[in-house]
């Protein structure tokens, strides 16, 4: 019983944050998209989430939502950078390319984790998301982290 409850309080948390990423505000949409990254791994979540890093109106809720959802540092976060760099034009992929550099630009153990996992998902039999992953790829590889394993 628990188990039904707590899906039903995730799901109408990410309904909220869906709602609240359809706001006129830039500052709720990104707030939603920091938000719904906590919630990445379900569904109904991706395609807001994608909308948001794709966010036609302000880039800082691209830049807020691109870095939420890598912060999750898994296939699913990355999965939907990638998904968003394969459409994203040459504005958007500035601020996504900024999100990446503050998410992977600090530890060389964090950017080699997330090219192995990029790796993986270039092999995605989604066309959209394993062209993303190329792009992904080239710019972890452009990467020079800060701190490196002594």
């Amino acid at each position: 019983m628990g188990s039904q409850v707590d899906n039903d309080r995730r799901h109408a948390s990410v309904v909220a944050l869906s709602d609240l990423g359809r706001s006129r505000d830039y500052r709720d949409r990104a707030d939603a998209g920091r938000g719904l990254a906590a919630f990445a791994e379900m569904q109904e979540a991706v395609e807001p989430l994608l909308e948001l890093v794709l966010d036609p109106d302000d880039t800082f809720v691209t830049l807020a939502t691109a870095e939420a959802v890598l912060r999750r540092k898994d296939r699913i976060g990355l999965a939907i950078v990638a998904s968003a760099l394969a459409v994203a034009d040459t504005n958007h992929i500035d601020w996504i390319h900024t999100a990446i550099v503050d998410v992977f630009g600090i530890f060389s153990s964090d950017r080699d984790d997330a090219v192995q996992l990029v790796e993986e998902i270039a092999r995605d039999i989604d066309v959209r998301v394993s062209q993303g992953a190329r792009q992904l790829l080239e710019i972890l590889a452009e990467l020079d982290p800060v701190l490196r394993p002594a």
